[in-house]
């Protein structure tokens, strides 16, 4: 079996991996986030996205990245690690990490069969939408789980 951290790949070494994926006719499914304290709601929608198809990719936010869009003091956990805690759930084949601001280059890079993101995204918000779906993929939102959050997790903490 293979460890968590050789499950984390640069992009190029993942277009690699996506390339043979695609010419054995598997079905590629990709979803991104911040992962900074892993929950329920994270493990549901993960292990949603990877009925989807036959990989499933999820591509990290980077510590500068997930700075330019959470409130001050995130991300709590280092990027590295927040990526190889992901790669060691058994519904997530690989990990990367992105530093933009968002993984539109990404997702164009990969061009997943099924992009999949929370409803807190509406269909127009979501990123790479029109590209996956140009190219013949499905964009697919999944119900989060009432109430639970990064966020709220780290408001809980504080509060106690």
């Amino acid at each position: 079996m293979m460890n968590a951290a050789e499950k984390v790949l640069d992009r190029n070494t993942l277009k690699g991996k996506v390339d043979s994926l695609r010419k054995a006719g598997k079905r590629v499914v990709f979803t991104n986030g911040c992962f900074d304290l892993i929950h329920i709601g994270h493990i549901h929608l993960l292990q949603k996205a990877r009925e989807q198809g036959d990989c499933l990719i999820v591509a990290v936010n980077s510590d500068s990245s997930v700075q330019q869009i959470k409130e001050p003091g995130r991300p709590v956990m280092p990027e590295g690690q927040r990526a190889e805690v992901v790669a060691a759930l058994g519904c997530v084949d690989w990990v990367t990490i992105f530093a933009e601001p968002d993984p539109l280059v990404l997702i164009r890079l990969l061009k997943p069969d099924v992009l999949v993101k929370g409803t807190d995204w509406s269909e127009e918000e979501i990123i790479g939408a029109p590209d996956v779906r140009e190219a013949g993929g499905q964009v697919l939102r999944i119900q989060l789980e009432p109430g639970i959050s990064t966020s709220a997790l780290i408001e809980r903490i504080r509060s106690r």
